[in-house]
């Protein structure tokens, strides 16, 4: 499993969803590759957003106008929009994360696991000098709240072993899954669906 993990990060090996998101990540690691990002931490998270300022430019990958009368609601780190009624719109600034490709394999991760609530890039979008992805989400509904102890045993049973509140690990892997609340994890019908996800990979997971 690591090894198709692998691909799929590095755009080798297809996922639902995955075309947008492995193009722009590839473009990303283009532009470190010919030494336009350097620095740690926030400096290279800024020049990565210039990065994609330029890649939106010229692919015309730029969402201009949000309908802000779809609001549904906002968390630390996204803002959620009702598309129809069958998908929402999210507007994510990768806040929870130090560099924006992480955000973009988080993105992949998800895709990976949980194809059902599968994440589609549709493009960007810059508003009062902050910038976001824009993803495309199935509207998934609920009829009941989740039980977390389901959660921790479906996990489980995929090799996430629970440490810390809502928050796992899968040792093999090297991958760390966080923030499994009962709002980022639905339940229907007596199915389990993570519509928010935030995935880490640690150096385990390198090759």
């Amino acid at each position: 499993m690591k090894d198709e993990l692998q691909n799929i990060i590095s755009g080798k090996s297809q996922v639902r969803h995955g075309d947008a998101i492995q193009k722009v990540s590839h473009y990303l690691r283009a532009g470190k590759s010919t030494g336009k990002t350097s620095g740690t931490g926030k400096q290279i998270k800024s020049e990565e957003a210039a990065l994609l300022k330029q890649y939106c430019n010229q692919h015309n990958f730029w969402i201009d106008t949000i309908d802000i009368s779809s609001f549904v609601s906002s968390g630390a780190e996204q803002k959620v929009y009702l598309f129809n009624n069958y998908k929402v719109i999210k507007l994510n600034d990768s806040i929870y994360y130090e560099k924006w490709l992480d955000y973009l394999n988080n993105l992949l991760l998800n895709n990976y696991f949980f194809p059902d609530t599968a994440y589609k890039l549709i493009g960007f979008h810059e508003s009062e000098n902050i910038l976001y992805a824009v993803v495309e989400q199935d509207f998934i509904e609920s009829d009941k709240l989740t039980d977390l102890e389901h959660v921790k045993l479906f996990l489980l049973s995929n090799g996430f072993v629970n440490h810390r509140n809502n928050d796992y690990n899968h040792p093999e892997l090297g991958i760390i899954l966080e923030d499994l609340h009962d709002e980022n994890v639905l339940t229907f019908q007596g199915n389990l669906f993570f519509i928010d996800t935030v995935f880490y990979l640690t150096e385990q997971f390198q090759p």
